[in-house]
This record gives C-alpha cells, structure tokens and sequence, in this order.
C-alpha cells in the first residue's frame, strides 16, 4: 500500500532475496502411515531472520516464520481461500454500515506462552501501541484508527476516521499482533505468543526450533516440534534433502527440480503467491513518459517465452494478482508484436533509443539477457546496471533515478503504489487515484474489487509497467509429509496443521 513505506521496502527485499518458480492440490499428498504426534518436522528456509522482535525488524523472514505459529492477531488470512480472512484471536466481528466500527468478540481460554491469560487489556495495549509508536512495523497501517476500547472483557471496539474495506487484512500483519502487555520478554532473542507453537531456541546462522505448545486454545499442532533450517544455497538445500535432513525444502531452484524428483520420496508442489516480477518504467523521465514508447517495450516481449526459458512463474499482465481482489486476466490486452513495436517507436519519433535497466544483482542473469535481446530485435539498446539491493534502494526506490527496473513486489494487496504518484513508478494518473480512493472507502467488497479491476486495467492500457511473471515457488514435500501449506508460502507459513507420518 501507498502508506507502507517500511512494509513495502522489507517487501521487496524479501522479493529480491527469495528467487521461487499453479496447479495441483491445495496441500501435499497424505502419506501413507498413521501421524505421529511426537515428531519432528524440519522445513528449508533461505532467508534468516536477523533477530526476533517482529514489531521493529524488517523482513519477510519474520513474518514467513512467526505469525500464524508463535504470534497471532484478532483475525489471520488463510492463503489457500485466497487470503479470505477468517478468525484467530476473535471468535467473530461486526462491522457498522458506514464502515466506521469494528466490533469483535475476543475468544476464552487464550493463554500466552508463559502461562498468563490473554485480556482485552492486551488486545488494546498492543495495538495502541502499534498505532502510537512511529517504529513499530506497520504503525501507519492504524492511522486511521481514532479509538481502540474494550466495554467488557469480551468485547474489542476499533472506531475508524473513515472507511478502509482493507482494514481486517490490515489487521492480518504486523499492526495487528496482540503481546501481553505486561511482558518483559526480549524479543529479539525470544518470543511469547499465543499460537500453536513456541519458541524453543535459535541458533543463530543455522536453525530456529519452535515447540508444540500445549496450552494452545484451539486444535495442537500435528508434530512436537518445528525446525526451520536456514540453507541458503540451493545446490546445498538439494543435497539436504538428499540426505534426508530436510522433510520439505521450500524455494527449490526449477533446475535442480530432477535431482530432488529423483530421491523417490519427496513430491514437488507449486502454488499462488502475490509475488509480482515488475518491470518498472520512469514515468516521469523522458521517453518513457511516452505511452508510444512504454507500449513499444511491452509489446517487445514474449512472456510465455520468458516463463519457460526461466523455468517458473506465470505469465502476468497486469499489477493485481489472482490471490488479490481486483484481479482480471489481463492477457488478452497486450500481445507479443515486435512489428507494432517499431512502428510505435517510429511513431513516437524515437531512432537509435538507449536505456539503461537496474538489477539487484541478486536475480539471476536469465532475465536481464532475455530483456536485452528482446528489446535489441526492436532497435532498443539496453544497458544493463546490476547493483546490490542496498544501492537500488538508494538510485531507484528513493532517489528515482532509473529508466527501466526490475524487482519481484512480494506484497499483497499493494495495488496503491499505483495511486501514489511519489511512489518510485512516477505514475500518476488522477482517475486512477479516485478509483483506488473509492474502492478502499465503499463497505461493499464486490463494489471494491470491480473499482480495482477498473483502475488496474487503466494502469495496464497506459503502459505504466511490464509484469513480467508472477512467482509460482517450487516446494519439495517429503511423502512422510501431510496437509503442507501451498500458497504465499515466501511470506506465510501456517505449520500447526502439518504431520508426520510415523516410520
């Protein structure tokens, strides 16, 4: 979204990080074999948390690791409805007509980690809190918010300024964890959630272990224990499995996907994610301030031809994903036309046009060479500028100074990036702007998601970008496995539903 700024940045390195390649189950197939209760799963992570105090550290990694398992809010998403959201911490809400009031109904028997029972006190204290603290993760995400009360034990009543249809997915992230409030736990070396898992320990650079926690209010989990085995080489990721050190390996590199088909007894899986391969144009830099121009460039690539010489993802045409509301296939908007290309370049009085394209060097070289050719057929020269990420943040996401970009936007429900004219892009198109306005403020989810389809589609036809590929992570699922999770896995990874078959 246009107002999170950290959130967006921590986004898209978890983006540039976690290179991942939609059909299938929603979850593993079941092993053969009765679960066993006592076991141990262990899941290969790439990307390490650099400490645990998810309020204040930026980083997917935080995210992918803790909430939904050790850290929970009012409500969750469930990634294999399409994000719907559905309840965690409360049993139940109502929201007012207007769109203003927010009334939930906060579950018995919930106990944190160490024991002490969960109040409403908690509940208005940590999202107060959220909302005052500037440093906090996403505290702008609670701007809105004029008043957090609890009338009773039992009730939580969050009254807004004005309507934002997007506020309970709000209230899915970092904003809306519930702490106790009375905790002296350091976070950033330990935790004390109330979900189905607790910390156990962290070894630092190699493993963090979560245990099954058996004060947890709803079902336990499936297995006693959770090893998240931070591996990030790939060749070393496969040789884990090999070895059967691993029981699921997640970010599979496509071209080691035969090694591990060849163990026998890990199942490949794929999914959803709202992880957007963007090829971003400087809207305010000329020639691309030239539709004809940003059309030609588009028009110059062959997607599906893209996909396959990667080896993963699905084409995408648009900025809205299929997991997000607003989501229209786009395909049939822009085609592969080489000849228009240069017609339209010709149109637009552009001879012998040299750009140049900044890289985090951390994405492989495939997709840097297919742009380059791709856009030499048309008569473009195409410079390329790999960088680390650190320095992208500095030339591209803040300083603006750029002709072509390329990062994976990881974040779901980020369609007002597009709405925001200071935003990195330089897109600004006021129709856009009040359609985006529009579609936050109506209650009416339907009414919503047509208003974004609308702009998401103006955005499309103006050219305002190329999405190259949508992120479709490969997964390697022991068969000893059930009931793994499949979508968003780089930013959530739910595990209390998970089992082990017995040996």
């Amino acid at each position: 979204m246009l107002r999170r700024t950290a959130l967006a940045t921590s986004a898209l390195l978890i983006g540039a990080l976690l290179l991942t390649s939609c059909t299938g189950p929603n979850t593993a197939p079941n092993p053969t074999g009765e679960a066993n209760p006592d076991a141990t799963l262990t899941v290969r992570l790439s990307l390490e948390p650099s400490n645990l105090d998810i309020r204040r550290t930026a980083g997917a990694a935080l995210e992918q690791a803790l909430i939904d398992n050790v850290y929970q809010g009012l409500v969750t998403r469930d990634a294999d409805q399409n994000n719907a959201i559905v309840p965690a911490l409360a049993t139940e809400w109502n929201v007012s007509s207007d769109g203003l009031t927010y009334t939930f109904t906060l579950r018995d028997g919930v106990t944190f980690h160490d024991g002490s029972e969960l109040t409403a006190d908690d509940v208005v204290t940590s999202l107060q809190t959220a909302k005052d603290d500037a440093t906090i993760a996403d505290s702008a995400d609670l701007a809105d918010v004029t008043s957090i009360a609890s009338p009773d034990a039992s009730t939580i009543v969050l009254t807004l300024a004005q309507p934002n249809i997007d506020f309970l997915f709000t209230l899915t992230g970092r904003a809306g964890l519930v702490f106790n409030s009375g905790d002296t736990t350091n976070l950033q070396t330990a935790a004390n959630g109330t979900g189905p898992f607790r910390v156990d320990s962290w070894n630092t650079g190699q493993s963090l272990t979560l245990a099954r926690y058996d004060g947890y209010w709803g079902e336990k989990a499936g297995v006693a224990e959770v090893v998240l085995d931070y591996i990030p080489d790939n060749s070393a990721a496969v040789n884990a499995a090999v070895n059967g050190d691993v029981d699921v390996a997640l970010e599979i590199d496509p071209e080691l996907q035969s090694q591990v088909e060849g163990i026998g007894t890990f199942t490949i899986e794929s999914g959803l994610t709202t992880d957007k391969g963007t090829l971003a144009f400087n809207n305010q830099r000329a020639p691309l301030n030239d539709q004809r121009v940003r059309e030609a460039l588009r028009l110059a690539i062959d997607h599906d031809a893209l996909v396959e010489t990667l080896g993963y993802g699905e084409a995408l045409y648009g900025p809205i994903p299929p997991l997000d509301p607003g989501y229209e296939d786009l395909s049939g908007t822009i085609a592969f036309d080489p000849d228009r290309s240069r017609e339209l370049l010709a149109e637009a009085g552009v001879q012998n046009l040299g750009l140049t394209l900044t890289i985090p060097n951390v994405y492989p070289g495939t997709i840097a060479t297919f742009l380059v050719s791709s856009f030499a057929d048309i008569g473009v020269t195409l410079q390329v500028e790999q960088v680390d990420f650190t320095a992208w943040l500095q030339d591209v996401y803040t300083n603006k100074d750029y002709d072509l970009s390329f990062v994976r936007h990881v974040e779901a429900r980020d369609f007002g990036n597009w709405a925001n004219p200071s935003y990195y892009f330089g897109y600004d198109n006021p129709e856009v702007q009040s359609l985006y306005t529009q579609a936050l403020a109506t209650t009416d989810e339907q009414q919503s998601s047509d208003l974004l389809a609308e702009a998401a589609r103006i955005v499309s036809d103006q050219d305002a970008a190329d999405w190259l590929f949508l992120s479709t992570p490969l997964t390697a699922v022991g068969t000893n496995v059930a009931n793994f999770p499949k979508n968003s896995l780089n930013v959530r990874l739910p595990l209390a539903g998970v089992t082990v078959a017995a040996e």
